[in-house]
């Protein structure tokens, strides 16, 4: 066989083995298949199996639960069977009974008729009348036993509430005197406020209407007089002096002028520190003014800008312990003496006065009445008008809030300035030292120099027949004519 024969055999039989590997191995892959076909139908089966037992034993229990159902329906059923055999038995039970007492009451009916000789009509006329009494009667113990019980709770109720209020209320007492100290910024200024031979002071004095008053070992001057507005206007007047340092009589009088043209931004300042004091929220400008300027009015030596104060913090304070409307109850009592700081010489009162004003400011209709009802003038429409008066009554009562005899002081001074300043020609009285000086400022066109000591006499006339007093009153005219011109 030659070598090209060979090659030839042996490449055939190549080719066959090949072949019969890959015979062999497509065989043991087509039996692994079968085996895991085999396997795949193995698990669906018992899968399936698996599925049908499930469902044989829902349907077991969709069944159980179908006879449980029936079984509970039929007892309800019989349940409800007996109940309407009990009810249709109780109102047969009822009716016969209804019918036995209508039988029974119209027998007694006839032997009360027949026994008192009345008829039926009578005798359930007199009979209703019998009841009615016993039941009024019994009414009204029942009433009574329940106020004196309501009184005794409230009692305590009022005094327990009254005495949370006061307890929360931490403010200065509010009696106002009739001294103002101003610190000395130094002690240089000690003798220039007295000036030349007490110059300055007298001028002061004269000017402001105010005692001025400096002593040598003390860290203050003090400002003396009855009228508040005037020893406001003094002591702004002496702290311009200090901050300015120079101190004579025309810087006086001048700072005198500017601190009355302040007057109406003091009130501004005066009236927001109250509304904030108080917790008054949103008070109008107008109203403002006007509560600033309480700061200058006292009510038997009371401060009643602080009394208003006192009163909102009372009032809001009864209000939270009575569930009532706290804002309306502290913004009534803030503003309920707002018409003292009004003339009411066209007649009036002041709680009139006021509900009038915050009635033009807008204020609500709840507020506006319990001002005007604060002294009972009109009456409460709500519970905080109630509160406002009782808030009103707390501050004015309270140890140390009044002093009577300022009062009567204030009053004094001011009929003493009245009999001087009802003379002709008379421009300005002023009471000084107590009411021991009275200073008089005359017009100089009106009297003339020869009539000052024939005036000064009338005038200590007039104040000995209208006023009572101790010691004496000097009595001082002054008559100062001034001339200015100005050289431009």
């Amino acid at each position: 066989m030659t070598g090209a024969e060979l090659g030839v055999v042996l490449a055939l039989l190549l080719t066959c083995l090949v072949a019969l590997l890959l015979v062999q191995t497509a065989r043991r892959e087509a039996a692994a298949v079968r085996a895991r076909a085999a396997d795949d139908v193995a698990d669906l089966r018992a899968d399936s199996r698996r599925r049908d037992e499930e469902s044989r034993a829902r349907v077991d229990e969709v069944r159980a639960l179908e006879k449980d159902l029936v079984a509970r329906r039929a007892r309800l059923e019989a349940a409800e069977a007996r109940h309407q055999d009990q009810v249709l038995s109780a109102a047969g039970a009822a009716r016969l009974a209804s019918e036995e007492l209508a039988r029974r009451q119209a027998e007694v009916e006839r032997e009360l008729g027949s026994a008192a000789g009345l008829s039926r009509e009578e005798a359930l006329a007199r009979l209703t009348d019998a009841l009615r009494t016993q039941a009024t009667r019994q009414a009204e113990a029942t009433v009574r036993t329940a106020e004196a019980s309501a009184r005794r709770t409230a009692d305590q109720t009022a005094r327990r509430i009254v005495t949370a209020a006061v307890q929360r209320l931490s403010v200065p007492t509010s009696s106002a005197a009739a001294v103002t100290l101003v610190p000395l910024p130094s002690d240089d200024l000690r003798g220039r406020i007295i000036g030349r031979e007490g110059r300055n002071i007298r001028t002061f004095e004269a000017v402001t209407g105010v005692n001025l008053l400096v002593d040598d070992d003390s860290s203050t001057v003090q400002l003396s007089s009855f009228d508040a507005e005037r020893r406001e206007v003094a002591h702004a007047t002496l702290q311009m002096l200090f901050d300015d340092g120079r101190i004579h009589p025309q810087r006086i009088e001048s700072a005198y002028a500017l601190a009355l043209a302040g007057s109406d931004d003091r009130a501004v300042a005066a009236g927001h520190d109250a509304a904030e004091r108080a917790g008054v929220l949103r008070l109008p400008h107008d109203l403002v003014v006007v509560v600033g300027a309480l700061r200058l009015r006292t009510s038997y030596g009371q401060d009643v800008l602080e009394h208003s104060v006192e009163a909102a913090l009372v009032a809001a304070a009864l209000a939270a312990e009575l569930g009532a409307d706290v804002e309306v109850a502290r913004r009534a009592a803030f503003l309920h003496d707002i018409g003292k700081a009004r003339s009411l010489t066209a007649g009036g009162t002041h709680a009139a006065a006021g509900a009038d004003l915050l009635r033009d400011a807008g204020e609500s209709a709840e507020v506006v009445n319990a001002v005007a009802a604060h002294h009972g003038e009109v009456a409460a429409e709500s519970v905080e008008a109630v509160l406002v008066q009782a808030a009103d009554a707390i501050s004015a009562a309270r140890p140390g809030a009044r002093r009577d005899e300022l009062e009567r002081y204030v009053e004094r001074m001011e009929r003493l300035e009245g009999v001087a300043a009802a003379h002709h020609g008379v421009v300005r009285a002023l009471a000084l030292a107590s009411g021991h000086e009275l200073r008089v400022v005359v017009e100089p066109a009106a009297v003339p120099d020869a009539d000052l000591p024939g005036l000064a006499r009338e005038i200590a006339r007039d104040i000995e027949a209208a006023l009572s007093f101790p010691g004496e009153i000097s009595i001082t005219v002054v008559r100062e004519l001034r001339a200015h011109a100005t050289a431009g």
